[in-house]
């Protein structure tokens, strides 16, 4: 018993689940793929790491505000809980195998710049068209559906879509 006691502290401070350094939750930091960010950065660049879906822990940081995820290996869909992520103003999701979109992104209210380019995504949710801070979406080299466009696209008077 006490070995396997052991053991579970081991593979928790492993896992990163247990401070072993004495700083105070203010300095948490996210480990992604060895690069160390401090979790008053709301910036996090995650770009070309051969990701092939966006790591969990990103998804408590409701502090962010730029998220990059460009050049990775994501495919399907982001997972849903992408709409948490409610502070963010910037967010790239280019050059990945995506076929599909959360229709949470619809949540992103103060979302401004939307990078999507240069993925396979065939349909786009309507709920884009709730993002009436958005700037720019940039859907350009994806086979999407004219039909979801133009429902969005009429929403969306004052962004630059590029096509």
């Amino acid at each position: 018993m006490k070995y396997l006691l052991i053991i579970f502290g081991l593979v928790l401070v492993g896992a990163g689940c247990v401070r072993t350094d004495g700083e105070t939750p203010e300095a948490v930091v996210l480990n992604t793929n060895a690069q160390t960010i401090p979790a008053s950065d709301t910036t996090l660049v995650l770009r070309g790491r051969n990701l092939n879906a966006i790591p969990s822990s990103v998804f408590i940081r409701t502090d962010l505000t730029m998220l990059d995820l460009s050049g990775n290996a994501l495919t399907g869909a982001p997972q849903a809980e992408i709409g948490r992520l409610l502070n963010l103003v910037e967010l790239n999701l280019s050059n990945n195998q995506l076929t599909g979109l959360p229709a949470e992104l619809g949540r992103l209210k103060q979302l401004q710049v939307l990078d999507v380019s240069n993925n396979r995504l065939t349909g786009l949710p309507l709920e884009l068209g709730e993002l009436t801070q958005l700037r720019i979406l940039d859907i350009s080299g994806n086979p999407y559906s004219m039909q979801d466009l133009d429902q969005i696209a009429s929403k969306l008077t004052g962004t630059d879509i590029r096509r």
